[in-house]
């Protein structure tokens, strides 16, 4: 994948105008907002279109998505595409699936290992907007803590693990995924009920929602 994610987003109002989404795109990749804090600067990084059915809510922008400005072009994006079964050329499509991360800027290393938290200043800034102009979106898939937190954590869950176990409830709307990263191979290895149970879930969800079946027909 070649292309810098600008190129993901090519929709137009029919009289061949910028769209309200394209509109609302764009000024999110001009926001520096947290540029002070962010040790490479900013630079946003979001694939949508009006008409994806599928929206993955990530974690932030590794420092190899910064440096490409393409959303989950590295191993962990790899790894989501195998979860959900699908190539490439569907993943980067704007029109099928959209890509917005809870922090839509590489927030940096973390001294302690791994990568800082995303910026908490994203969501609350620009996903209402987003989540405004999906509006076909059947299925929300929710990787990593931060986004199930955000978005359907239950109160009782004292786990991501235990989130992720109870996927079955938050059917058909949306499903919780651990993040891909290469850290996930140990927790899929000590948690088999994900590629027997969920896995299986997962991928007839995004068949049903990619080929534009209604909730009542995907549960």
């Amino acid at each position: 994948m070649s292309t810098d994610s600008t190129d993901h987003d090519r929709s137009r109002a029919p009289n061949g105008g910028e769209s309200a989404l394209q509109s609302l795109l764009q000024e999110i990749r001009r926001c520096a907002v947290c540029a002070a804090l962010l040790p490479l600067g900013p630079r946003p990084i979001i694939q949508a279109g009006e008409t994806a059915s599928i929206l993955v809510i990530g974690q932030a922008p590794g420092s190899r998505v910064h440096e490409t400005g393409i959303p989950w072009d590295d191993q962990s994006g790899e790894r989501l595409r195998d979860w959900m079964a699908i190539d490439s050329a569907t993943f980067y499509d704007p029109g099928q699936v959209a890509l917005m991360p809870m922090g839509f800027c590489y927030p940096g290393k973390d001294p302690g290992g791994g990568d800082r938290p995303p910026r908490p200043e994203c969501a609350p800034l620009w996903h209402r907007r987003v989540w405004s102009q999906l509006i076909a979106v059947r299925l929300t898939l929710l990787v990593g803590h931060y986004a199930q937190k955000a978005y359907v954590e239950k109160p009782r869950a004292t786990s991501m693990t235990e989130t992720v176990r109870s996927f079955h409830s938050f059917l058909p709307a949306f499903v919780p995924l651990p993040h891909p990263s290469w850290r996930s191979t140990g927790w899929m290895r000590r948690n088999p009920w994900f590629e027997s149970e969920l896995l299986p879930v997962l991928r007839q969800q995004v068949r049903a929602a990619l080929n534009g079946l209604p909730a009542s027909e995907r549960s």
